[in-house]
């Protein structure tokens, strides 16, 4: 008789659980619980860490960040340990997509860069730690975050192929063109000097 669960369903169940598990918006959730209102409403109307801070709480912004990160290396720890290198990639993957379109939120969600840097954490510490070193440098020079974010993940290709054995490669570079396309309008903005600094 046939296993039930064959390599491939495992994967689809592992990329579902990451999806699920990335749509969870904790900075909207956080924003209610603390009274902050509704993110929508907020500043650029983004759910991530940074228009949390626009609220002025600064604790609510750093948990948003914490979990935001935190699920999406979480989904990639656990794949890992029950299923391998490829469900703990394709997790990953399906977390930040479930970050940057849930389904609860009528797939509008965030620009999906906490949770970038969670799971790319979790599959390589090394790329992951480069890639927060240039996000941090980046943003304390120029102050925008949205411009440390496009620094950070455009590099970390060539991080991984120069530092690592170069397994997470293909997947760097869709991550690389996700974040792009999420920051489309940030994109436009700092070309027309219009994008607010951090804080702001």
């Amino acid at each position: 008789m046939p296993e039930l669960i064959t390599p491939t369903i495992c994967l689809i169940l592992w990329a579902l659980a990451g999806y699920v598990l990335g749509s969870i918006p904790f900075g909207m959730i956080l924003a209610r619980v603390m009274g902050l209102g509704n993110l929508r409403d907020i500043g650029s109307g983004n759910i991530g860490a940074t228009n949390v801070l626009r609220t002025g709480n600064k604790t609510a912004a750093a948990l948003t960040l914490l979990f935001d990160a935190g699920k999406g290396a979480a989904v990639v720890l656990i794949a890992r340990a029950f299923a391998g290198e490829d469900a703990a990639q394709l997790a990953g993957l399906a977390a930040i997509i479930g970050h940057c379109f849930p389904v609860w939120l009528r797939f509008k969600g965030g620009k999906g860069v906490a949770t970038y840097f969670g799971l790319m954490i979790a599959l390589s510490p090394i790329v992951g730690l480069a890639a927060g070193a240039i996000w941090i440098v980046v943003a304390a020079i120029g102050r925008y975050s949205s411009a440390a974010a496009l620094f950070a993940a455009g590099w970390a290709p060539l991080i991984v192929a120069y530092m690592t054995d170069g397994k997470l490669f293909v997947l760097s570079c869709i991550l690389a063109v996700l974040i792009y396309a999420r920051h489309r309008t940030n994109i436009k903005r700092l070309r027309a000097g219009q994008e607010p600094k951090i804080g702001h």
